[in-house]
């Protein structure tokens, strides 16, 4: 894990608007700067970015973070791809991993590396990509020249502009193509870089043969649009019929999709995103002009695969064949989309007639016909109920029992407010049970939204406990002059208290930041925190504060008044005592309070 302490002295080191506007062409308006929102479709900028506080907000869809979540949710990155990017931006390399202790509370643990860390190879990535790209080169210089290749390339309905598009070349048959293309092959270094980056297998010391043989080859593009890896494909009906490189450092198939690079763009403008099976599907959609089109590499789909995919669009449409394997597909996406939904995300299934895949029927059917079918699809609720009503007969009490249980597992993943309700109450129709005795088989413990982003959010009175939070935001120093003993007495429970006390450990856990006095979104660091959301909130509020002049004034109003508030409710709690119930104490503390 990358430690906080670099990853603050990262975000000093980075202007956001430097970082955004590589990627979202920025305009100044008074003390920020503003565009249309890239996040979603908008004619009139509502994305704010604050180069004062380093934190960009849309007011339209309510996205909120720094610059590393910027990329996070612009790029699909994962969390330590986009501190490794940002780092190569601003010059500054990661630490050792043993260096690496400690991270910002909430992180999620899932965006650390997970290949073998423990490997001592001395091979670095920039040698493995230099490799691939090499090969790549190689294979595409290969398809021009190989008449069959072109001739299967033709056969499958692919222009000659397509497969230049998408970087399709050809691995010629025999043993040690490579040998030709690498300077020297034969030599240990690398031999060994060729082998990590999946491009030989060696037999041993002497031995080493092409791993793609006689394939029709597409490169695997990471978020950045590096390749990583390859697919290949026989011309024939040889077996295995697809094969992809190995795991390797640079590419690890449950988290990479294919099309992914190019189709960011295009899923942001149709707000949706079609998931297929195969690389030719991608492929012959992008032909008939369909861009917003990704694919597993030879796996099922993934939790990581959805995690990427929810941070473009909040739609996804799975579109697999309607074969067994294809709604064995579709059931394994479902299973791993659960924990993932919330409300607002729509996921959705498209089952071609069996025999059909989306290669073939855009080739057959068109276009205009394949449009059609996505305005038909199955959403996830309805695929879910589905499936489990056909492996039990509700007619008898012993096939509702059946759905009950094996419906509770799935519904117990989903952590969505809205969507978790009203799943459980269809199943409370389809097995006849009441909502109640449900709810206590089931075990679901629901939890409501704390915040929901509004467009138009109704104008919100300013507590004394929001004016302490927005101060201490913007300005964390103001930490050092608060009254402690007002947390200790502070007993209201309401959200507002709760993410005070929540921002104030922080400060205390993380005191450089006061120290520092640097620009810094301190709610964007609160990953998974409960009171994320609301902070986030909160912070947008200073959006238009520039250097506010009383902000001392207001911080010392404040607390004054929280301590003429707790001040009223001791003597009040003490006089609703009778008298001869008060301790000694209780009676001395009376006594001091009335004198105030």
């Amino acid at each position: 894990m990358i430690p906080q302490s670099f990853i603050h002295d990262l975000l000093n080191r980075v202007d956001i608007v430097d970082a955004i506007d590589r990627h979202v062409p920025l305009k100044k308006a008074g003390a920020n700067f503003v565009a249309c929102c890239p996040f979603h479709s908008e004619k009139t900028p509502s994305f704010t970015v604050s180069q004062s506080k380093q934190f960009y907000h849309c007011f339209g869809c309510g996205a909120h973070g720094n610059a590393i979540g910027f990329l996070i949710e612009y790029s699909g990155l994962s969390f330590v791809e986009a501190v490794k990017d940002l780092a190569a931006y601003a010059g500054m390399q990661l630490p050792a991993p043993e260096q690496q202790t400690g991270t910002f509370s909430g992180q999620a643990t899932t965006d650390s590396f997970s290949y073998d860390q423990n490997n001592n190879s001395d091979v670095s990535p920039q040698a493995l990509l230099d490799a691939l790209q090499t090969a790549t080169r190689y294979y595409r210089e290969q398809l021009k020249v190989s008449d069959k290749a072109i001739a299967y390339l033709k056969k499958r309905g692919l222009s000659g502009q397509i497969a230049a598009r998408f970087g399709i070349g050809y691995a010629p048959s025999g043993w040690q193509n490579l040998e030709a293309v690498f300077a020297d092959y034969k030599s240990e270094k690398t031999r060994k870089i060729l082998m990590q980056a999946g491009l030989i297998i060696s037999g041993d010391e002497t031995k080493q043969y092409d791993r793609f043989r006689d394939r029709i080859m597409f490169p695997i593009l990471d978020q950045k649009g590096r390749i990583i890896g390859f697919g290949g494909r026989v011309l024939g009906t040889e077996e295995p019929k697809y094969l992809n490189s190995p795991e390797t450092v640079l590419f690890e198939k449950g988290r990479e999709l294919y099309n992914f690079f190019s189709a960011r763009r295009a899923i942001r403008a149709a707000n949706y995103v079609i998931v297929v099976e195969g690389y030719m599907d991608v492929i012959a959609l992008a032909q008939h002009g369909i861009d917003n089109t990704v694919a597993a590499l030879g796996t099922a789909t993934t939790s990581f695969h959805i995690q990427k995919l929810l941070r473009q669009t909040d739609n996804i449409i799975f579109c697999f064949d309607g074969d067994k394997a294809g709604r064995k597909a579709a059931w394994r996406a479902l299973e791993n989309s659960l924990s993932l939904l919330a409300d607002g995300k729509y996921l959705s299934f498209l089952f071609l007639p069996e025999g059909a895949d989306p290669d073939s029927y855009i080739n057959q059917f068109g276009k205009e016909s394949f449009e059609q079918q996505l305005k038909h699809t199955l959403p996830l609720s309805e695929f879910l109920f589905k499936e489990l009503r056909s492996e039990a007969n509700l007619e008898t009490s012993e096939g509702r029992a059946k759905l009950i249980s094996e419906a509770k597992p799935l519904l117990q993943q989903v952590t969505a407010p809205a969507l978790s309700l009203i799943l459980t109450r269809r199943l409370a129709e389809l097995s006849g049970i009441g909502q109640g005795e449900l709810n206590e088989l089931l075990q679901i413990k629901r939890t409501s939204e704390i915040h929901k982003t509004e467009k138009n959010p109704r104008r919100q009175s300013i507590t004394l406990y929001r004016r302490l939070i927005r101060i201490l935001l913007y300005d964390p120093s103001h930490l050092t002059k608060l009254d402690r003993r007002l947390l200790v007495e502070w007993s209201e429970k309401n959200e507002e208290v709760a993410a005070l006390k929540t921002l104030v450990d922080f400060l205390d856990a993380y005191p450089h930041l006061i120290e520092n006095e640097s620009a810094f979104s301190i709610a964007a660091c609160l990953q998974d925190n409960q009171y994320r959301a609301l902070l986030e909130n909160i912070e947008t509020e200073t959006l238009e504060w520039s250097n506010p002049v009383d902000l001392e004034l207001e911080f010392l109003d404040t607390l004054k008044k929280l301590q003429q508030m707790q001040h009223q409710k001791r003597m009040a709690e003490l006089h609703s005592k009778p008298l001869n119930l008060l301790t000694d104490e209780e009676k001395r503390e009376l006594r001091r309070l009335a004198l105030r």
